[in-house]
């Protein structure tokens, strides 16, 4: 199965209508699979007391509190409607991120299939039931999170037999090399039996594409058409051509990593054919002669008979005068 490629917008689109039908516009043509956005009100995510992290003072106005930022982002639900309708009109899939259930139930209103929960969301239990209960998908972002409180959403989802992808994530913007740990992709996978991809923060292609070799079924990244744009998350965002180059180079991994069955490609067969060794004679043999092993060595071309049938033919007996420089037959000699 290919790589499942989701774009994240976020709030990228500054609540802007327009925008977001351009950055979905722009994903597409990138290769992207979804977009996703996120859907809250300030008023039910943030109490206005809420600092802002390390990247969120780096990247916004120093002045404005927490709350004024995401009040700034809020994507007003009358707004959702046009662009999830513009999403099924480009054949682009539409994810969204609810951070309460009042939210998660819209989305269910106007027909959204795929949730994605936020990492920070993994301990709210009750929102997660609720997605269980009414996505048809739910993937789940694991960032910060222990196993125990990863193992307490997975229950959720398998007591309502919802489709459950796990994502590897690491919740910094961006995140460091060092702290990735995409070894975690396996662990996940082993220990709860279930898909499993990666949220990536990183900066470059790389991680994500090593995500894939170490088999990611859904890779995520946040989306952008400009870093230079107003908003925490632009800087540490992709572009449309970054985007475009990851999303190749996982295409190209995927081919890279083939079938699982070790087969002899039909580029290796003449290889083979010509650099394999097969039994030559280094001295005249008449008829009915024993072969001997000082008779025999080893020489290109591989079209002949390979060493492991040297068993089967020391003390077998010539049935024609060979010669020095000979290759071996299958008829120039039988067995005694």
């Amino acid at each position: 199965m290919s790589c499942y490629i989701i774009a994240e917008i976020g709030v990228n689109h500054a609540g802007s209508v327009e925008l977001a039908k351009k950055m979905i516009d722009a994903a597409k043509e990138s290769g992207a699979n979804a977009v996703k956005f996120q859907t809250f009100t300030a008023e039910k995510l943030v109490s206005k007391n809420t600092p802002k992290v390390k990247y969120q003072e780096s990247t916004t106005d120093k002045d404005e509190s927490h709350y004024q930022m995401i009040k700034s982002l809020e994507f007003s639900y009358e707004d959702h409607i046009p662009v999830f309708e513009y999403c099924k009109k480009s054949n682009i899939d539409f994810i969204s991120t609810p951070y309460d259930i009042e939210s998660a139930c819209f989305l269910v209103s106007i027909g959204v299939e795929i949730f994605k929960t936020a990492s920070a969301d993994i301990v709210d239990l009750s929102l997660h039931k609720f997605i269980a209960q009414n996505a048809k998908v739910a993937i789940v972002s694991t960032g910060m999170a222990t196993l125990g409180e990863i193992e307490a959403v997975v229950e959720i989802y398998r007591q309502y037999n919802c489709k459950l992808t796990l994502l590897h994530c690491v919740s910094n913007y961006p995140c460091a090399t060092e702290s990735l740990n995409l070894n975690v992709i396996t662990t996940l996978r082993n220990a709860f039996f279930c898909d499993v991809g990666y949220s990536d923060h990183a900066v470059g292609a790389l991680p994500a594409v090593a995500s894939v070799a170490l088999g990611a079924s859904v890779v995520e990244k946040h989306f952008t058409l400009d870093k230079e744009m107003i908003g925490p998350d632009h800087k540490a965002s992709s572009d449309p051509e970054e985007f475009a180059e990851l999303v190749k180079a996982i295409r190209e991994t995927e081919v890279a990593l083939g079938s699982p069955i070790k087969a002899i490609q039909q580029e290796e067969m003449q290889m083979r054919k010509v650099s394999r060794k097969s039994l030559f004679l280094i001295k005249d043999v008449k008829c009915g002669e024993v072969i001997m092993p000082e008779m025999l060595t080893l020489k290109r071309p591989g079209t002949g008979i390979y060493e492991s049938e040297l068993s089967n033919i020391i003390g077998s007996l010539s049935t024609l005068d060979l010669f020095a420089g000979d290759m071996l037959k299958i008829g120039d000699f039988k067995l005694v």
